[in-house]
């Protein structure tokens, strides 16, 4: 129970409280609520997108060693020392429920081959052309890992308020609401009966 005076004014100001109280509380319910959808659905597109990441780049890493097999290691360090692809990530932020999370979109140009054919392996063209290809994807997957990261933590702060209101601070003014009836309930008793012995002696 709260610390208050058992005042008709303080009974007004609590009442006020616990209405606002119990609209946060809904309030941020709601929000858990659409928090832990969102999260869900985000949750359902990573797992498969991250199993298609880890293929494409374990088979990017295959195609890598079988062009080191092949090639001299003098032969690799020379075709790649001069790269010409140019690569860059725009970042946008988003709102979901309140909570900024971001939009990434990647900016390429250029060719990612970037040397001549005569003293390299094919393997190592169809390497660098599937880790081309798995760009696309580890994005999408780093920027669905983020938003689902930033979600749970919004979601765990929603959480703690929810349960703080639902089981500290409603509880508490509730039952300082009914201390301070109760209290000023007794001292209208006292005074009615004060008023009707003053009564019966002005009679008598």
């Amino acid at each position: 129970m709260l610390n208050v005076n058992p005042t008709r004014m303080e009974l007004l100001h609590l009442r006020r409280r616990l209405a606002l109280a119990v609209r946060g509380h809904r309030l941020l319910s709601e929000k858990r609520d659409e928090i832990s959808r969102q999260l869900m659905i985000i949750a359902k597109d990573i797992q498969p997108l991250r199993k298609q990441v880890e293929k494409e780049l374990m088979e990017t890493c295959r195609r890598f060693m079988l062009a080191r097999a092949v090639m001299e290691p003098e032969d690799i360090k020379a075709a790649l020392e001069i790269p010409t692809k140019k690569f860059s990530l725009a970042v946008k932020m988003a709102n979901i429920m309140n909570v900024r999370v971001p939009n990434l979109a990647k900016e390429m140009s250029g060719d990612i081959i970037c040397y001549g054919f005569a003293s390299t392996s094919a393997e190592l063209d169809v390497a660098l052309l599937a880790l081309e290809r798995a760009f696309d994807r580890l994005i999408e997957l780093a920027e669905k890992e983020k938003q689902a990261r930033l979600l749970a933590v919004e979601l765990q702060m929603t959480r703690r308020r929810v349960n703080v209101l639902e089981h500290v601070v409603i509880p508490e003014v509730q039952e300082t609401i009914r201390y301070i009836f109760d209290k000023l309930s007794e001292a209208e008793r006292d005074n009615t009966t004060r008023l009707m012995k003053i009564a019966d002696m002005i009679r008598a």
